[in-house]
């Protein structure tokens, strides 16, 4: 319990702490563990849907970091556990920094304790909803330099967000340089399903309930971006590319749940994942002025006298 903040209402459960308890994590309570438990009572494939999401958020920051982008900001990053953004990206540069930011208080209070003072790697707690306090916040400043390439991280995060979340993800997709990459997996309603909606009822006792979009509003949030083909083989598509389940995003050999498990649930097939990267800006050429008929000029300089 020493991470635990001594202020915690240890009475409801938090949707963080869920994810963690899915996860196989210890940095829960008995009310997650009870209102998880009444989730995987309706829908044991939530579990397979978050492991998936966590094997997806490693696939895409190893995506980022074969394209040559060194610093990460994972919003709404969760409760540490296996698989953390900077072990991924430390694996390969161990140069890589990273800002976590989360408003929970047990989140933010293990990361600080598990980071351990590495200059590599920043917590914040804030709330995503205020995307310029995260941008201007100094810890942000000091390690992320947005001159260059980031990968910005909206992972199973959005849908817990009520309202229009494109107010939250385009001061990021503004701020960022061209060669970055933009990260989303989100749940979505293209799939309801009287189970779907009992795990939306469990969900509402939570502080954050599931907002569940369209397909098409969650691929809007990566705006004029290029969008990753989800097969290596496939390169990058224009705007408007199709997102994917969360298993069929690039996913490893052999893997069964990209296969295999999409058709039996609903949780896998409904929870999308996509990656943007962004291009330069386009400056759009003004074309050179036909030159005017000889007569032509020389009445228009007529009626100006």
């Amino acid at each position: 319990m020493s991470w635990a903040p001594a202020e915690l209402d240890l009475s409801r459960p938090n949707a963080a702490r869920m994810y963690d308890y899915f996860l196989g994590g210890s940095h829960n309570f008995a009310a997650d563990r009870q209102a998880a438990d009444a989730v995987l009572a309706v829908a044991p494939h939530v579990a397979d849907a978050a492991r998936a999401n966590r094997a997806f958020l490693r696939r895409a920051v190893q995506y980022a970091l074969q394209e040559g982008i060194s610093q990460f900001i994972d919003l709404g990053s969760g409760i540490p556990t296996v698989g953390n953004v900077h072990d991924i990206a430390h694996l390969v540069n161990a140069d890589a920094r990273v800002l976590y930011v989360d408003v929970e208080p047990v989140a933010v209070a293990h990361a600080r304790a598990l980071l351990g003072g590495d200059p590599r790697v920043e917590v914040i707690q804030a709330d995503i909803c205020f995307p310029d306090f995260i941008l201007d916040n100094p810890t942000t400043r000091r390690l992320i330099d947005l001159a260059h390439p980031v990968a910005v991280l909206f992972v199973s995060v959005l849908h817990f967000i009520p309202g229009d979340v494109d107010a939250i993800v385009e001061p990021f997709r503004a701020a960022m340089s061209s060669g970055s990459a933009l990260v989303i997996s989100h749940a979505t309603s293209g799939t309801a399903t009287s189970q779907t909606e009992e795990v939306q009822r469990l969900y509402q006792r939570t502080p954050t309930p599931l907002q569940l979009r369209h397909l098409a509003d969650v691929q809007a949030l990566f705006g004029d971006f290029a969008m990753v083909a989800p097969q290596p083989a496939a390169g990058r598509r224009p705007h408007g590319a199709v997102l994917v389940p969360v298993p069929q995003w690039r996913p490893d050999p052999g893997d069964h749940l990209a296969a295999e498990g999409l058709p039996v649930s609903p949780f896998l097939a409904s929870f999308l994942a996509g990656v943007g990267m962004k291009g330069p800006a386009v400056m759009m050429e003004q074309p050179e002025p036909e030159p005017e008929p000889a007569g032509q000029r020389a009445s228009r300089q007529s009626g100006r006298r």
